[in-house]
């Protein structure tokens, strides 16, 4: 027996992947050699951003079948609409109460901070604020509140998945997964395992495309450094350290919940996510991780239930970084033109962003349009629409921090809302982020080191 203990130990050992084969260190190279790239070679720098988009679109191709899949499958093996319809009211209440703290709490930072005092920009300097915005937002608008209620509902099943409507793919796989639950032990197996066999197949495509992201994570960041430049870094300094400490006191004070309402350490979470936060920070995207933070979250003792329901969800209602963002712009345009807002006047902002903020996902220059929102709504004479334009050299710099807080906001939710349904294996939550070792789930992650090992030719 301890010859075929050491035997397996030493197999093991042989098949762990070197260090320079680990996709932390990958990402991490990538993302220092896209920054040195984009500021020693501005133009080569911005011409690299095909890289970027062709690893976002391949993750985007495989993401709504997947989203399919695990949410049918979760719901299938829950069995009970109760319990589905408690899971998607929780956290949709989970969700108005943290991102309303959020731009609340902006305000508060913004208002002790003061990141647009120094500016003195006047509004006759603006006249092209308008055109700019719109060249940006590709005049487009966002949908009010009832048009994105309603679009939830997909106009058929095929454009659902066509558009890549992920709210509709949901909606239609949470009805979906309901109809088979309903079945119950009459249903017909075949369908639930032919779906967990795609499922499978996808994860494994979505395994290949993950060996692409420190390119895409590389292309991603000289085109940033390249197109914007450094130098913003100065002219924007106040207002870039303001949303980064907003950002960082948040973080903290969603650790809390996080041990509170959950009992997770979110620094062992981070530490158990690292690679999935490098990446989402080198591309300033957050769905190119969301396949793989589906998998992490279940591995670590949520349910498939919670997990697929809540995690897209929050993808458009807990977008805790961006609302943390708007709040302090708000404050900063009007300190920059030397604009004193009123208790009521930032009340106001904070109900108009309540609701804009709900309809930003996959809009173009969503920020600007949810800004330009708010100052109309205000009414305030003194702050005109093009403002907005201010902040143009600054925004992209922004998504390190709107990246990394949406993304564990949503990972905190998932926990939390797990924990309130008794969806939670705690025990198993544990040993995860302790790194010890736990048995493996039904099915395999096949992202995992050893999968990849498997799959490369």
């Amino acid at each position: 027996m301890s010859v075929t203990i050491d035997s397996v130990a030493a197999t093991a050992t042989v098949r762990k992947p070197p260090w320079y084969r680990s996709l932390f260190v990958q990402l991490l190279v990538a993302i220092v050699a896209g920054v040195v790239v984009g500021a020693c070679w501005p133009g080569v720098g911005a011409d690299l951003k095909p890289l970027a988009d062709g690893f976002i679109k391949l993750i985007k191709m495989v993401i709504a079948p997947i989203i399919f899949c695990t949410v049918v499958l979760g719901i299938a093996h829950v069995g009970d609409m109760k319990a589905v319809g408690r899971i998607g009211v929780k956290a949709l209440i989970y969700f108005e109460v943290v991102t309303t703290f959020a731009l609340l709490f902006g305000l508060v930072v913004g208002n002790l901070v003061k990141p647009g005092t120094g500016f003195d920009i006047d509004p006759q300097t603006l006249a092209t604020g308008a055109e700019k915005i719109a060249r940006t937002t590709k005049n487009g608008e966002l949908p009010h509140t009832v048009d994105f209620l309603l679009n939830i509902i997909p106009a058929s099943v095929v454009s659902a998945f066509a558009e890549n409507a992920l709210l509709q793919v949901l909606f239609f796989a949470v009805l979906f997964g309901l109809g088979l639950a309903k079945f119950g032990e009459h249903g017909p197996p075949v369908i639930l395992e032919g779906i967990d066999h795609i499922g499978r197949v996808f994860f494994t495509i979505i395994g290949w495309i993950m060996r692409l992201a420190p390119l895409g994570a590389f292309g991603a960041m000289a085109y940033i450094v390249g197109q914007y430049g450094l130098s913003s870094l100065g002219s924007y300094g106040k207002l870039i350290a303001c949303c980064y400490l907003a950002a960082l006191l948040f973080l903290l004070i969603l650790a809390v919940v996080a041990r509170v309402f959950a009992g997770v350490n979110l620094w062992k979470f981070v530490r158990y996510i690292k690679d999935e936060l490098f990446l989402a920070l080198g591309t300033a995207s957050t769905e190119v991780v969301l396949p793989r933070i589906m998998i992490k979250l279940t591995e670590a003792g949520c349910s498939k239930a919670t997990t697929g329901l809540v995690v897209p969800t929050g993808y458009s209602f807990n977008l805790d970084g961006a609302t943390l963002y708007l709040s302090i712009c708000v404050l900063f345009l009007a300190q920059a033109l030397g604009v004193d807002l009123s208790l009521g006047e930032q009340i106001t902002a904070v109900g108009v962003l309540m609701l804009t903020s709900k309809g930003m996902a996959g809009v173009p220059g969503s920020s600007f349009l949810a800004l330009s929102a708010t100052i109309t709504a205000i009414g305030h004479g003194s702050i005109p629409v093009a403002a907005v334009a201010l902040l143009l050299g600054a925004d992209r710099i922004m998504d390190s921090m709107r990246v990394t807080v949406n993304l564990l906001g949503n990972c905190v939710a998932t926990f939390v809302v797990a924990k309130w349904e008794g969806q939670l294996d705690t025990e198993r939550m544990r040993k995860v982020l302790d790194g010890e070792d736990v048995p493996p789930l039904e099915e395999a992650d096949p992202m995992s080191e050893c999968a990849l090992e498997k799959a490369t030719p």
